[in-house]
């Protein structure tokens, strides 16, 4: 029988993620030439070539995907062995490292980490704040055990990952409080196609802004680029643009007017994200259930 070591398979499937050695290396703390010497091993262990050379890299053969194809399923069957083997020892302990983007941990994480700390007391939390299109990387990393991520940033049929679906968070539209629309008495975003809109230089609210506003018929005017909903908000207050703004953030947005728009209703989706087979662990599963039920409890309407 084929001599299949797991460290090295670890190796492989980092490889495949990453694109290169060097990459591969600093991923897994380890020097290019010892992640070469691994690999070689590998494929002397198994009895093929694993990788060819392509210019100043090297490329996966497709005798190397059809590893990784069963790989998935091994390490997906030895995250359900850590879930079990620490459901056995721990009971309800246990460490659980978070990610999630800047807006979902007051909205969500803070709330669920205080309910758990109530019902819950033998799971810790770990927060880690992250950029949402980083989630997956920290994952297959082992750098946190769930994240919290948009689903714009959500790497398709990707086997590595289980995705849950917590919350369908509503954009509203901050305006200058004396803005010709703040008291209208509906508003949609087609209205505001004229106006002079504030929204990040790159990133995933610059992509939500765009396609929200192109999906109502027409291209924002950006007049202003922030990433900061503090810096955002204090931007529309002085009057000097328009913002989408996520229902998350409205408890911030004490000096504008928000409005619900009555037609274009666009929303974004809140994922939590697991490497597959983690969400059996008795402490991930705490978590994952506290997110739920603060996601719930989330008010519909402003």
């Amino acid at each position: 029988m084929t001599d299949w070591d797991i460290k090295k398979l670890r190796i492989l499937r980092t490889l495949a993620d990453r694109g290169t050695v060097t990459a591969t290396a600093e991923a897994l703390h380890m020097t290019p030439s010892a992640v070469s010497q691994q690999l070689t091993n590998l494929a002397r262990q198994l009895g093929v070539v694993l990788l060819e050379a392509q210019g100043r890299g090297v490329r996966l053969t497709d005798a190397a995907h059809l590893v990784l194809r069963h790989t998935e399923a091994v390490f997906a069957q030895l995250e359900r062995a850590d879930a079990e083997l620490a459901g056995y020892l721990a009971g309800e302990v246990g460490e659980v490292r978070v990610g999630a983007f800047s807006t979902a941990i007051p909205a969500l994480v803070v709330p669920a980490v205080a309910a758990l700390k109530r019902d819950h007391p033998g799971v810790e939390v770990r927060i880690r704040e992250t950029e949402a299109a980083e989630s997956y990387e920290l994952l297959s990393t082992g750098a946190v055990d769930l994240a919290l991520s948009l689903a714009a940033h959500t790497p398709a049929d990707d086997a590595r990952f289980t995705l849950l679906t917590l919350l369908e968070d509503p954009l509203d539209v901050a305006l200058p409080p004396e803005h010709p629309l703040a008291d209208a008495p509906s508003i949609r975003l087609a209205d505001l196609a004229s106006d002079r809109w504030i929204y990040g230089g790159s990133g995933p609210w610059s992509e939500i802004t765009r396609s929200a506003c192109e999906a109502a018929g027409f291209r924002p005017r950006q007049a202003h680029s922030a990433s900061g909903w503090t810096s955002i908000l204090a931007m529309v207050e002085a009057g000097m643009g328009v913002a989408l703004v996520p229902r998350m953030v409205s408890t911030r947005a004490a000096g504008v007017t928000l409005r619900v728009l009555t037609h274009d209703r666009p929303t974004r989706h809140v994922l939590a994200a697991l490497r597959r087979g983690a969400e059996s662990a008795p402490a991930v599963a705490r978590v994952v259930q506290a997110l739920r039920t603060t996601a719930g409890s989330r008010p519909a309407r402003l």
